[in-house]
């Protein structure tokens, strides 16, 4: 079946060869994207869709969060909101919960909360383990993430379960954790931070899990200044995130990264994910998104869902928060929770021709996750603040809401 949305008021396909089209038309054939145009000279196709004049974007690449958990943060949130500082050590609490539920509870939370993203404009999305910390519970929570989630994350070293032996610990993740949730996971991640994991430990994760064959991703200078993001380059991951405490050399770090790739082709380099509602709601600096495009540097826009520090699944939000208050264009924050986030995944790239189809950007050969909004533009995110402007989703070719 194909279908033809027609009369889009502002396409903005985060395409380099078509850019921002005026009156446009797009035509779906199954998963694929099959015709960009103007709405005149528009085909037939099965089925039609009126946007009425109605903007049309790519549809969120969330490329960060943490959807497989159980159990409420509420009162450390509160605290924090009162005063209290963030520190990495409320993790336990999820873990607990987590734990303790039972594995039909969990798949039913986690497919809730990806319900809700896509609600919201969200298309593609990955999410990690990590409130398990253990052997058993890491694996069930990469084998539901596999299902729930299109990329999933390993994030064991999350934080040292209370009563754990640091070194040993990190042992028990570069060995027989990992093992376990390999055939489920096509990425690792570790917290490379103040109250979670040392330099060396994290060095020590990221090495194991490279030689089992995952990308690598790394939380990093979140609290404070630390290794994280020069950790991420060295090890040529595909992001360092949410690089709140950045250093001239750590920024001139990851723009060198970046150093050969010209025009969309070449060698990638680490992307540094920003997390808006994270650093709102831990009350930490805003990670400095527009100094990071200044030098050079791909950035992503992720939501960071979770149940401590970011609960919440808007990409919205975060883009609205990056224009406003991370000095951000309306251009540029969408192309960071569209295409960047799909950069971040490795998934910009992709077309008829090798049957991958790309996510995060608009046209013929890609996969067909588009957002209509409630408004001519995609300026009125913005504009209009906190008002639910989705429309319309489709994934995969799939009207989805």
């Amino acid at each position: 079946m194909s279908e033809l949305i027609t009369n889009i008021g502002e396409l903005m396909t985060q395409d380099q060869d078509q850019g921002t089209r005026r009156n446009a038309a797009v035509v779906l054939e199954g998963e694929r994207v099959a015709w960009i145009g103007d709405a005149v000279h528009a085909p037939a196709a099965d089925t039609a869709t009126d946007a009425h004049g109605r903007a049309v974007l790519p549809g969120w690449v969330d490329s960060h969060s943490h959807l497989i958990f159980a159990g409420d943060r509420t009162a450390e949130f509160e605290a924090r909101m009162a005063g209290e500082g963030y520190t990495a050590g409320g993790i336990a609490v999820s873990v607990a919960a987590t734990r303790a539920a039972g594995d039909y509870d969990l798949t039913r939370l986690a497919l809730g909360r990806v319900a809700e993203a896509v609600a919201q404009g969200t298309t593609y999305l990955e999410t990690k383990t990590g409130y398990g910390l253990d052997v058993e519970h890491e694996a069930r929570s990469a084998r539901i993430a596999s299902t729930i989630a299109d990329e999933a994350t390993f994030l064991g070293a999350h934080l040292v379960p209370a009563g754990a032996d640091a070194d040993e610990y990190t042992e028990l993740v570069c060995g027989e954790m990992l093992r376990a949730v390999r055939p489920f996971v096509k990425w690792a991640d570790v917290f490379c931070e103040t109250g979670a994991f040392t330099p060396e430990q994290s060095r020590r994760v990221l090495t194991a899990c490279r030689d089992a064959g995952l990308g690598l991703r790394v939380h990093g200078n979140q609290l404070g200044p630390g290794a994280g993001a020069a950790l991420a380059v060295e090890f040529g991951a595909a992001s360092v995130d949410h690089v709140n405490y950045l250093t001239d050399d750590d920024v001139d770090r990851l723009a060198q990264s970046w150093s050969g790739w010209a025009g969309g082709t070449g060698d990638r380099g680490t992307v540094a994910t920003v997390l808006p509602a994270c650093d709102l709601s831990t009350r930490q600096p805003l990670a400095p998104a527009r100094r990071l495009l200044d030098a050079g540097v791909q950035v992503a826009i992720a939501s960071n869902c979770n149940p401590g520090t970011s609960y919440t699944s808007s990409v919205a939000f975060c883009v609205t928060t990056a224009v406003l208050q991370m000095g951000l264009s309306v251009h540029e924050a969408v192309r960071a929770a569209t295409w960047g986030g799909a950069l971040a995944l490795h998934r910009e790239t992709g077309a008829d021709e090798d049957g991958r189809r790309a996510v995060g950007s608009i046209a013929v050969g890609h996969r067909a996750d588009l957002h209509m909004l409630k408004a001519p533009s995609a300026t009125h995110l913005a504009y209009r603040p906190g008002i639910p402007l989705t429309h319309a989703v489709w994934k995969a070719g799939v009207r989805e809401a």
